[in-house]
């Protein structure tokens, strides 16, 4: 008898276990990360929608701003595609000033008028690369019956300003490819490499492409074997010295550095007059850009005649590298594209301002969007998962939302953005149960302590499976 019994409340609790409720699972695991010893000190916040309705299925401290790191990609994409269209482009330039003597030598400057493109040289597209665009460039040129400039080649990034980077960025990171600072002629992805070898003292062999303008400053240390790649490079936008810190593996699996590149503008111009000069086209002054010109007091020579536009990917192209490989320089330049695009100018500051008054009108409170850049890089971006959880749910409803689904990688078998600065980790998209139910799901925790945090929030997730 007293088997009979115990038999029975064990049916009887499994079949109560089987019978919680999505919300009630996710509860329950949500409070068991919240009494882990690494979220002792943190603050942990996670809003789940149901994603035919946008009914909150579960929310715990979903109205508390956090640092979101590169969740906010899903945010500044889905305006982008609201405010610009799933077909924008951005357009490159490139022509002269001045007149064409009979012997073909050009009284005047070849001029590329940068348009905002980061996409420009980049290595993601195929007519984008940096050598067919140089290839365009030199064509157009020797089209034009150019055989020789008496003049320059001037990047011209004016319509953008001198501000290349957002507010709050760290300065650890603004001089790593990561930390690429945006322009209106950006260019190869405003990033070179720097190319190490560790053993008694790390040697710094080369940079790709050659960078003869610029002084390295080599301060790093070898690591013991194991230790990895924790070498920084900190070089200012538009300055010309890069000073390398911290360690680098004896023994790593890796060449080198990406490092942010200081002035694209420049080397744009750079590449474009070296490349000229190698088949013969020579010119009489140095490369430079419309800001050096305006730092010397000099007159920006006006473009006479156009030679050659260079076109971008749409912007459903942009946007899928965007978050697939959370290309930080990519939402800088759209949040900058957001604000020009609306009449201001183009900083990210006025793109936030845009993009929060736009967020205003579809019923997300701004008080909840403290935005400071486009690429959550800055920690000092608060935003909170209930606001990003409707702006989330609100793009199901538009004709472009399937390129920005698509966009959104694979995390833990669901399509969520990731996002990872300093002891902060989140992620933030959708996922379909197998029964059908559909969720969207912004989880963040940020001041957590230790490593291997994401294991512990997929685990929370798991509850919707």
């Amino acid at each position: 008898m007293l088997r009979r019994s115990i038999v029975y409340l064990l049916v009887l609790f499994n079949g109560i276990s089987y019978a919680q409720s999505p919300a009630q699972k996710i509860a329950q695991s949500f409070n068991t990360l919240l009494s882990d010893n690494q979220a002792k000190y943190a603050i942990a916040s996670l809003c789940v929608l149901d994603a035919k309705t946008g009914k909150l299925l579960y929310g715990k401290n979903e109205n508390i701003g956090l640092a979101t790191a590169s969740t906010l990609k899903t945010i500044t994409s889905i305006t982008a595609f609201h405010i610009l269209g799933k077909d924008f482009h951005y357009q490159t330039t490139m022509g002269y000033s001045g007149t064409i003597n009979q012997d073909g030598t050009l009284k005047g400057d070849i001029i590329i008028t940068g348009g905002g493109d980061p996409t420009l040289g980049s290595w993601r597209y195929a007519q984008g690369k940096e050598n067919i665009v140089l290839n365009q460039w030199v064509a157009a040129i020797k089209s034009a019956g150019i055989k020789k400039i008496d003049g320059r080649v001037i990047g011209d990034d004016s319509a953008w300003g001198t501000q290349s980077t957002p507010e709050g960025w760290t300065w650890q990171d603004m001089g790593n490819y990561y930390g690429s600072g945006s322009s209106a002629l950006s260019w190869r992805e405003n990033q070179f490499d720097i190319k190490l070898r560790a053993a008694s003292k790390v040697s710094v062999l080369k940079t790709v492409p050659a960078m003869p303008y610029l002084t390295i400053v080599n301060e790093l240390k070898p690591g013991s074997e194991g230790s990895g790649d924790n070498a920084y490079a900190f070089l200012p936008p538009l300055a010309n010295t890069a000073y390398l810190r911290g360690s680098w593996a004896v023994g790593i699996n890796k060449t080198g550095i990406s490092v942010a590149l200081p002035d694209p503008a420049y080397d744009a111009a750079f590449r474009l007059q070296d490349t000229l000069n190698r088949i013969g086209i020579t010119s009489s002054g140095a490369s430079t850009t419309s800001r050096q010109l305006d730092v010397e007091g000099m007159t920006m020579p006006s473009v006479k005649v156009k030679l050659s536009t260079i076109t971008s990917p749409s912007l459903s192209e942009i946007v899928y590298w965007l978050n697939k490989k959370s290309v930080n320089l990519y939402a800088e330049h759209l949040l900058r594209t957001i604000a020009w695009k609306s009449g201001r100018a183009a900083t990210a500051s006025n793109g936030a301002a845009v993009e929060k008054n736009y967020w205003a009108n579809k019923g997300v409170d701004k008080n909840a969007l403290n935005i400071i850049d486009g690429s959550g890089l800055s920690p000092a971006t608060r935003v909170t998962t209930a606001a990003m959880a409707s702006i989330l749910y609100q793009a199901q409803q538009e004709d472009w939302f399937a390129d920005f689904y698509k966009s959104l990688p694979e995390n833990n078998g669901m399509k969520l953005k990731s996002g990872t600065i300093n002891d902060v980790s989140s992620f933030a998209g959708y996922y379909t149960a197998e029964n059908g139910s559909k969720y969207v799901i912004v989880i963040n925790i940020n001041n957590y302590s230790g490593s291997g945090i994401n294991a512990k929030l997929f685990r929370v997730l798991d509850a919707l499976k």
